[in-house]
């Protein structure tokens, strides 16, 4: 009776360490900070191209890391990882949209200064991103400036897949046709 309890004791202690070995753990302080350091840059250019304002991306940066630590999710791999952190910060930059609109405005800066010689070409592109619709903002930014690829473009979107191809051809379409303007 004894030997029949202790191997089920047995069993059920393997069990449960080979499903706590299965299972990816939850960022620790360390990995987080790393991931942190790998994406915030990207993320916050991101942040900066959606709203046009750097003090806004800011703000939404800081939101989206916290949001996507205190979810405390498990994901696969890095890229999972990252798409998520972007789904999170285009559902805050959405919702930013909606408290403008209700009459919580923030002010925006007329042009995006810079001090490189190209000054009026990246002040042309600027002004003709700022009057395309912002999924097409959107959709343009992950796939030039982050070199996302359409499958995670559509899932940090939210969009199917097959319909970034044709999105991204007529918001490159329409930047063109504004840029000639």
């Amino acid at each position: 009776m004894m030997a029949i309890s202790t191997l089920m004791l047995e069993t059920t202690l393997l069990a449960e360490q080979s499903k706590a070995k299965a299972a990816p753990a939850r960022m620790d302080e360390e990995s987080f900070r790393a991931f942190y350091e790998r994406t915030a840059r990207q993320v916050w250019a991101y942040l900066v191209r959606l709203t046009g304002d750097a003090h806004v991306a800011d703000d939404l940066l800081q939101e989206a890391f916290f949001r996507f630590y205190r979810a405390g999710t498990q994901y696969e791999s890095e890229s999972h990882r990252r798409n998520s952190l972007f789904r999170i910060a285009t559902n805050l930059v959405r919702d930013h949209g909606r408290r403008q609109r209700r009459g919580i405005d923030v002010p925006l800066p007329d042009e995006i200064e810079s001090l490189d010689a190209r000054h009026d070409q990246r002040t042309d592109l600027a002004r003709a991103l700022s009057r395309l619709k912002p999924l097409q903002r959107q959709i343009l930014w992950l796939a030039y400036a982050q070199g996302s690829s359409h499958v995670e473009i559509a899932e940090i979107v939210g969009v199917s897949s097959k319909s970034i191809k044709s999105l991204l051809f007529r918001a490159r379409r329409k930047l063109a046709e504004l840029l000639r303007a």
